[in-house]
């Protein structure tokens, strides 16, 4: 009995040798790994497939999000020099890309407007195409392009009562910017480029006018510094500079306002938990002409805004600008100097109605031949849904100008329309 106990304990201990000796060598270069080996840390440092690989996309899902829509609205104006209905179409439509680093935005509108004499019109065309890149965490690229055309209906605010037919007015712009966060610090570098195509005027008073001369190309860089004070408030610098390349000389002038624009800003810059953003800088401009005939313009640079939203049902904004630019067409001056101000609210009353109401004041001087203007305006809207897709709005505007060279005119426009969206 002993000596068969004895017979067992030997085997057992040569199979616990022979598994010991197993586990102590490696393994040999032509022994497959077993299945389990994969699920050790360090055996993949890369994944066996590619992130998402096998995973099926959501059914129906597009690249693009498309949402439209449709308005169809009838206006009356009342001014100083007549009044006026006019019938307009509004369609538009908004595609959306919402990807991992890069969200696209693909934009269009139209307006089709038919007169009381029945006359078809294409007062605007519009479309965009904007990119927002994360290229990581602190840094952002935005990209966008867009193309316009347009011309005023006779008798428009603001339009010389003159002016029988409006010039159509083709632009393109491009732009480019990089925002980065170093910090505390943030850099912001920017750069655009625009073209600008006047057509004709037809006027009563000197008959078809060519405004080929206020043909241009503008170029603009910008650098802005900004310095975190704390996570509410940021102290800021800006600096830019414009140039603008006029196709003719001026007809009256006799000679291109090529000009180079310089600007310098300091300012403050808060948000506090998405109820308050403000921001407000002051600093000065520079417009210096080519041409050693024309006088340089210097101005004080004031800009301002501030966005109240104490809670998702009201929306209260104001700002105010300067802005010193081409004069446009159907003028004699060098540049035009504008100061605007403006104040918009936005009220939710509940799930169908919508109350609008804004107001707005301005002074331009155009640079060379003591035209000013001066002009102030308000307004009240309300929007009521009929459903998810459906939407009544209704409109009243006023608004006063006061013209050096045309005298003063007082509008008033009321609009009632229908809007279905999708």
């Amino acid at each position: 009995m002993a000596g068969q106990s004895f017979k067992l304990l030997l085997v057992m201990l040569a199979v616990t040798a022979q598994a010991g000796a197993a586990q102590a060598d490696p393994l040999a270069p032509e022994v497959s790994k077993s299945d389990n080996e994969r699920l050790l840390p360090g055996i993949y440092p890369a994944p066996p497939v590619p992130e998402g690989f096998g995973v099926a996309d959501e059914p129906g899902q597009k690249p693009f999000h498309l949402d439209w829509s449709v308005g169809l609205k009838g206006t009356i104006t009342s001014t100083t020099n007549g009044s006026s209905f006019v019938t307009t179409l509004n369609p538009q439509f908004t595609a959306t890309h919402a990807g991992r680093r890069m969200d696209i935005v693909v934009d269009g509108a139209a307006e089709l407007a038919r007169s009381q004499d029945g006359a078809i019109a294409v007062p605007a065309l519009r479309l965009g195409l904007s990119t927002t890149t994360e290229l990581d965490r602190d840094t952002r690229l935005d990209a966008e392009t867009t193309l316009e055309l347009t011309r005023q209906l006779p008798g428009s605010v603001g339009l010389d009562p003159r002016v029988i037919e409006a010039p159509q007015v083709l632009s393109g712009a491009l732009g480019l910017g990089v925002e980065r966060s170093f910090g505390r610090f943030n850099l912001g570098v920017r750069g655009d480029a625009a073209r600008v195509v006047y057509g004709a005027t037809q006027r009563s008073d000197t008959g078809l006018t060519d405004n080929s001369d206020q043909n241009l190309w503008r170029g603009e860089a910008s650098l802005r510094l900004g310095y975190q004070l704390t996570p509410i408030l940021e102290v800021f610098g800006q600096a830019s500079v414009e140039r603008s390349w006029f196709d003719q000389a001026s007809p009256t002038l006799g000679v291109r306002t090529d000009a180079t624009d310089r600007a310098l800003r300091a300012g403050l810059a808060g948000k506090w938990n998405g109820i308050v953003t403000a921001s407000a800088s002051v600093g000065v401009g520079q417009h210096d002409f080519d041409a050693s005939s024309l006088s340089d313009i210097t101005t004080q640079l004031y800009d301002a805004s501030l966005t109240f939203t104490p809670d998702p049902t009201l929306n209260l904004t104001a700002a105010f600008s300067t802005r010193v630019e081409p004069t446009g067409t159907d003028t004699s001056g060098t540049a035009r100097v504008t100061h605007l101000a403006s104040a918009k609210a936005d009220y939710v009353v509940n799930s169908w109605l919508r109350l609008r109401a804004k107001a707005d004041w301005g002074n331009s001087v155009l640079e060379g031949s003591g035209e000013t203007e001066r002009r102030y305006g308000f307004g009240a809207g309300a929007d009521y849904k009929f459903n998810s897709r459906t939407a009544l709005s209704a409109d009243y505007v006023y608004d006063h100008r006061d013209n050096s060279r045309t005298g003063p005119n007082d509008a008033q426009i009321v609009s009632l329309g229908i809007t279905l969206r999708r």
